[in-house]
């Protein structure tokens, strides 16, 4: 199952100039962590409470969770789908969903008042089986360990423990079932959330009825997206061969998946009498009319084939997607929040530096460790 001979290492060079300017940003993220844990959040961040939900949490873990669906939705693909023509591409897409899920996780950690008492998550006489975001919190913790161990069998191959790895191979079918079915989860639940929101929420992105619906379809079709941002990065930045014969597959299934997301999405809108709002003239109305622009451009590209063909229109349709998956979310749990009494947020340098600081942490992560392990389809050199 683990196809080993498909992947190799870069073996190149690790401390380059860009590593080295990630470095920079991430000694800055860690002295911002040690002053949040020694002063409490006041000293970093301009939360209140009317906006208990900043940056840390809409942008490092929202859409930090759906930018790291790669591994969720490939996994989809080539084990419940059974094409295993897309197998090459799903060891870049689980490395980039582990650091995407742990950040997110840690990053819920660090917004944490009373971080001391994370531990009360998992203990039966302290948890609230009603609560939406204790569902969330316990599926991202139990999902960043699947993710561990769906990545295993490139560590085991670099390190040569063939015994272990074919254990691993054999049972590796339930936790693919597992690492399935978790994300489904909370993906849904993060619309569920907003739905607990009730009235905070402007009713261009307030839909009691499909709010999970919503969250979920982004989620799978950013998860697309990232496979092919990444293989896309990979091949101009380590100078490989082009995968678009296999990504432009991916990009036939997002045209499914934006089509039922936008004929969802506005037919709720025209049906709750909302839709007039889009076209108000205020900031809320014209993220909207951005985001949708967002979500309509990479479907009007993947829906010719020749456009699809294409290695640069897919990157462009796939940078395109993340940033209206993006909007999506950060309209929803931040621009469109009606808190009352007169709260405003803007995110305080330092939290924004830290949100910065975690993303440099993903790219100086991934680039080491596909150097060091076997993630990357192996190349005929000859």
């Amino acid at each position: 199952m683990s196809n080993h001979h498909e992947y190799q290492a870069l073996d190149r060079k690790i401390f380059t100039l860009p590593f080295l300017f990630l470095s920079v940003l991430i000694a800055i993220t860690l002295y911002i962590l040690v002053e949040r844990f020694i002063f409490g959040l006041g000293a970093v961040t301009n939360l209140n409470d009317g906006y208990p939900w900043g940056i840390w949490i809409v942008y490092d873990v929202v859409i930090g969770t759906g930018f790291a669906t790669g591994g969720w939705a490939l996994a989809m693909v080539v084990y419940i789908a059974n094409k295993g023509k897309y197998h090459p591409l799903i060891r870049p897409a689980l490395l980039a969903s582990l650091f995407g899920y742990s950040l997110g996780a840690f990053s819920a950690f660090v917004d944490m008042g009373r971080y001391w008492n994370v531990y009360n998550m998992v203990l039966p006489g302290q948890i609230n089986i009603n609560s939406v975001m204790l569902e969330v919190g316990l599926c991202v913790t139990a999902y960043t360990m699947i993710l561990v161990i769906e990545f295993a069998p490139a560590v085991l191959e670099r390190f040569k423990v063939p015994r272990l790895s074919q254990l691993l191979d054999k049972w590796l079918f339930v936790v693919l079932g597992v690492g399935v079915l978790l994300p489904t989860m909370h993906q849904s639940s993060l619309g569920s959330m907003l739905i607990a929101a009730g009235h905070k929420v402007d009713p261009l992105w307030q839909s009691v009825a499909l709010q999970p619906y919503f969250a979920l379809v982004t989620a799978i079709a950013m998860g697309f997206s990232i496979v092919i941002f990444e293989a896309s990065m990979v091949t101009i930045g380590f100078k490989r061969p082009s995968e678009t014969h296999l990504l432009k597959g991916l990009g036939k299934l997002v045209v499914y998946l934006l089509g039922a997301y936008l004929i969802v999405r506005f037919g709720d809108l025209v049906l709750r009498g909302e839709l007039g709002r889009a076209f108000a003239g205020d900031l809320r109305g014209n993220m909207f009319l951005i985001e949708t622009l967002l979500f309509i451009t990479p479907l009007v590209i993947l829906l010719s084939p020749k456009r699809r063909a294409s290695g640069g229109q897919l990157m462009i349709a796939a940078v395109s997607l993340l940033l209206a998956g993006a909007l999506y979310r950060a309209n929803a749990f931040m621009i469109g929040w009606h808190p009352g009494g007169g709260y405003i947020y803007f995110p305080s340098v330092k939290e924004i530096l830290l949100s910065i600081g975690f993303v440099a942490i993903e790219i100086a992560g991934y680039l080491a460790i596909v150097k060091l392990l076997p993630v990357l389809p192996k190349v005929d050199h000859a």
